[in-house]
């Protein structure tokens, strides 16, 4: 079995390194990362079996790294490592998720091994809201696959999402590109940076430039950075007014 090893601390990836080399032989490490940008990376380049992924990460967490995994064809299996307490530990076994809890021990390690599976974005939901704060932990990026590669659309430099059907456009600085993901998960997991405009569409609030009349009588977003204006509807105008008077 191929594994990757994930984590931010070099003692920890040095210690499953150590473990599965002397004792775990019939495995093999093909490499480690030290955050999740590195993970992704290195997970399309090699083509691990499993991947033993830190929870507590800066920036991008193994949560979202995880997450992110969903949107390929084939992903490997991952194998959670935490040093959380043991009511946090219960929420791995309730949403039967493979976990290791810190410092690793090889039979830990073993057993984990033998039923590695991929996790599913309800169990990965579940996880997230059994740490608490949603808003607190939400991705540090879009991804969306291009060619059978994972593209990430950092959060930071996206204007404005457009759901169309079963389809959202996400407007970002490097263009336009789609991805299967529901507009109202988008407003929950983002209700921080992004407010609601209509029915189907998100703007940054950072990015917002103004509110002025069109022609034709509709309200219009400006944007700093791009020329495109997106409507306001007359449901969403109040608040979007009270965010613009702040």
């Amino acid at each position: 079995m191929r594994i990757l090893i994930v984590d931010d601390e070099s003692l920890a990836r040095e210690r499953i390194i150590r473990l599965i080399q002397e004792q775990l032989s019939d495995h093999e490490i093909v490499g480690e990362a030290k955050n999740g940008l590195e993970a992704l990376e290195k997970i399309q380049l090699l083509r691990p079996d499993v991947v033993i992924l830190d929870i507590r990460m800066p920036g991008m967490d193994g949560l979202e790294v995880a997450r992110h995994l969903m949107a390929l064809e084939t992903s490997p299996a991952v194998i959670f490592s935490t040093a959380y307490d043991e009511h946090a530990i219960d929420a791995f076994k309730v949403n039967a998720i493979d976990y290791l809890l810190k410092p690793v021990r090889v039979e830990q390690l073993k057993q984990a091994l033998l039923k590695a599976t991929r996790p599913n974005k309800t169990q990965l939901s579940s996880l997230t809201k059994e740490r608490g704060d949603q808003q607190h932990h939400a991705r540090t990026a879009i991804c969306t696959v291009i060619r059978g590669d994972l593209m990430l659309i950092p959060v930071e430099e996206i204007y404005y999402f457009k759901a169309d059907r079963k389809y959202v456009t996400v407007r970002c600085k490097a263009g336009e590109f789609l991805v299967e993901e529901p507009i109202k998960e988008l407003e929950d997991e983002f209700s921080d940076r992004f407010i609601r405009v209509h029915r189907g569409g998100l703007v940054a609030k950072q990015y917002i430039r103004g509110l002025e009349k069109s022609a034709e009588g509709l309200f219009m977003i400006g944007f700093f950075e791009i020329s495109e204006k997106t409507e306001v509807s007359r449901r969403y105008l109040s608040s979007v007014r009270a965010l613009l008077l702040r």
